[in-house]
């Protein structure tokens, strides 16, 4: 008899401990695969410690395949579910289409940043919910104290150190109580202009800091953060984002290059191609974590709208400390439909209590219902830290400790950038890349869909220079070719196209392609269409503005019909070649220089031949040379 098959979608909080429990439970009588687009659990509560430099950013990541020894991942993001079929369609990192089947599907997809019908928003603000958006913000952050150290403008210094968080929740309260003890830590070393300090911003309408908590733990953290310098502003938000800084919604501009936007999360846009009935944007679930109507289908973390058994009525809320429970449940409920563990359970969980880390030894925190605060409070959260990551745990407890007793080390690594880290994506953890599939970003806005890098090099945004970085459209010096990627005739090599042209492993329409290409996520929510009229007209403009070396597009270089290759027929010749520039030294060609008493007008007389071949001195004789090998 075959064994069965369970696929899990995602790996995070709950999908990860959905593998781990159920490798424990089957013991080798299932095939587990894991999909997932990274190959690393990452444990989220400790990433504004990554984007102020107390940890480095491996602590915070699990392997996957040493923690799961078990599982088989594969890594990739799915497109769509056949739930008659049970097939799953995903694609993967390099742009392959794939196709998993399953006898049981457990989706934990987990969440996207949430958006808000904000002008400039999209294009002006950096969510925090993957590593590579904490990468950035530590970069980015690094950078603007170090141009702010060197303005002679006190205006532009002022907008450069003025950082705005949007969202007084755990993610924005942690972010804004970290940052600016990061920033008070590089002026020590950078010092600004006479009177000037680092200023961050915490934005929410709600009328306290921290409103999901009990109010005692609401007042410890305003304290801190306002005793630590934070200007916290509760009642306002932000009505629009612009390049040079915000409107809030009392009216106020506030000049600032930094826009972290922690306003909430949403469910990863996958279930809503299900078809099946919602809550919130969540999948309904039974109390046993399973799909009513669809007995192989089981949902658990944020993607599910599992019932709260402890307040009837309410479904449990998208934290991380339910979702690594729901973990557990689905598991067991899994194994049971296929007899392979016990009976099944209900999902039920009373709160133990809430840890907010605020830097150094602050925190809040009440375990077990007891209200701490200052240094007992901050070992207590640590403490738990520890005891719930996977994984790391003295690499963690080491960098906490060489933190204490050491300065930061402030510097920029430059791996991300802006436009690699967009708002709108359904892939936070995926940094996008320049000529990837599905990856390249135009250049045009600060950041966001199609975002650009002119506020990372210009010196009204986050850059120092416009040379910093070459955009995805340009040709590498020296190369053939007009893409981010040249792919020489005959090679073989598969022509990544960018995300604006087409839906991920689909053909666009009327692009008469058969190869799998992929659009951006702006426009899509992995291969759905968005809603809105921003994704209707970038649709459109991907339609009708062809892909560049597609057919009817821009030619490109070295290709039938483009601009030719040089040393190519018809193209510009090479230098010392014939019908070229002579070589240095050489007498200049005829078609250059009319001999001398030549008549205006007149063609000039045909040269005398040379004695013999000239030797070519100015061109190196490389096997790799790029006007090789391509006629």
């Amino acid at each position: 008899m075959s064994r069965p098959r369970i696929l899990i979608v995602g790996a995070g909080f709950a999908g990860y401990r959905t593998a781990r429990t159920l490798s424990r439970l089957t013991r080798g009588r299932a095939h587990i695969t894991l999909l997932n687009p990274t190959d690393y659990f990452l444990y989220l509560p400790l990433l504004p410690q990554v984007a102020a430099g107390v940890l480095e950013p491996r602590r915070v990541t699990v392997s996957l395949s040493d923690s799961l020894p078990d599982v088989r991942l594969v890594l990739g993001e799915a497109d769509r579910i056949d739930l008659d079929e049970r097939m799953l369609h995903y694609t993967g990192p390099e742009g392959e289409g794939g196709t998993l089947a399953y006898d049981r599907l457990v989706l934990a997809a987990g969440s996207v940043n949430k958006l808000l019908p904000i002008p400039g928003v999209a294009e002006h603000a950096h969510g925090f919910r993957g590593l590579p958006e904490a990468l950035y913000l530590r970069d980015h952050v690094t950078r603007q104290v170090e141009l702010a150290a060197s303005s002679d403008d006190p205006g532009t210094c002022a907008a450069r150190c003025t950082f705005v968080v949007v969202g007084a929740g755990y993610t924005g309260t942690e972010v804004a109580a970290h940052g600016q003890m990061f920033t008070d830590a590089q002026v020590r070393k950078h010092p600004l202009r006479q009177g000037m300090r680092p200023r961050w911003m915490l934005l929410d309408v709600a009328p306290r800091v921290l409103p999901e908590m009990d109010e005692r733990l609401s007042a410890t953290a305003d304290r801190v953060l306002r005793q630590r310098g934070v200007d916290v502003r509760m009642g306002t938000s932000v009505k629009e984002a612009t390049h040079d800084g915000v409107v809030l919604t009392d009216g106020e501009f506030v000049a600032t290059r930094t826009l972290v936007w922690c306003v909430g999360v949403r469910p990863d846009p996958l279930v809503e191609s299900l078809g099946l009935p919602m809550e919130k944007g969540r999948l309904l679930v039974d109390p046993h974590l399973q799909v009513p109507g669809r007995p192989e289908l089981f949902a658990c973390g944020d993607v599910a709208a599992v019932p709260d058994l402890e307040n009837p009525g309410s479904c449990t809320p998208m934290t991380a400390q339910h979702a690594w429970r729901h973990g557990k449940i689905a598991a067991e409920n899994v194994a049971a439909s296929l007899g392979l563990g016990g009976s099944r359970k209900p999902y039920r969980h009373r709160d133990l209590g809430f840890v907010v880390d605020l830097g150094g030894a602050k925190a809040a925190a009440n375990p077990l219902g007891v209200i701490l605060s200052g240094v007992p409070a901050g070992a207590v959260t640590r403490g738990y830290h520890l005891a719930a990551m996977p994984g790391n745990r003295v690499r963690v407890a080491a960098d906490w400790l060489l933190d204490a007793v050491l300065p930061r080390q402030a510097v920029q690594l430059g791996l991300v950038r802006s436009w690699s880290v967009p708002l709108d994506t359904s892939s936070p953890e995926v940094a996008r890349v320049p000529g990837g599939p599905g990856k390249r970003q135009e250049a045009g806005a600060r950041s966001g869909p199609g975002a650009a890098l002119a506020a990372d090099t210009d010196d009204g945004g986050t850059g120092a220079g416009p040379d910093r970085y070459r955009p995805p459209d340009e040709p590498a010096k020296g190369q053939p070719g007009s893409g981010a990627t040249q792919v020489r005739p005959g090679s073989g090599a598969a022509e990544p196209r960018s995300e604006p042209e087409t839906a991920k492993g689909r053909p666009a329409a009327g692009s008469g392609s058969g190869r799998g290409q992929l659009r951006s996520e702006s426009e899509t929510a992995k291969g759905r269409p968005a809603a809105g009229a921003a994704g209707a007209a970038a649709a459109v403009r991907a339609a009708d503005e062809p892909a560049k070396n597609q057919p009817g597009g821009e030619p490109a270089r070295n290709q039938p019909g483009g601009e030719p290759a040089r040393n190519q027929p018809g193209g510009e010749p090479a230098r010392n070649q014939p019908g070229g520039e002579p070589a240095r030294n050489q007498p200049q060609s005829p078609e250059k220089q009319p001999a001398p008493g030549t008549p205006p007008g007149q063609p000039p007389p045909a040269p005398h031949p040379a004695p013999g071949p000239v030797k070519r001195t100015d061109v190196p004789d490389d096997p790799d040379d790029s006007t090789k090998g391509d006629s």
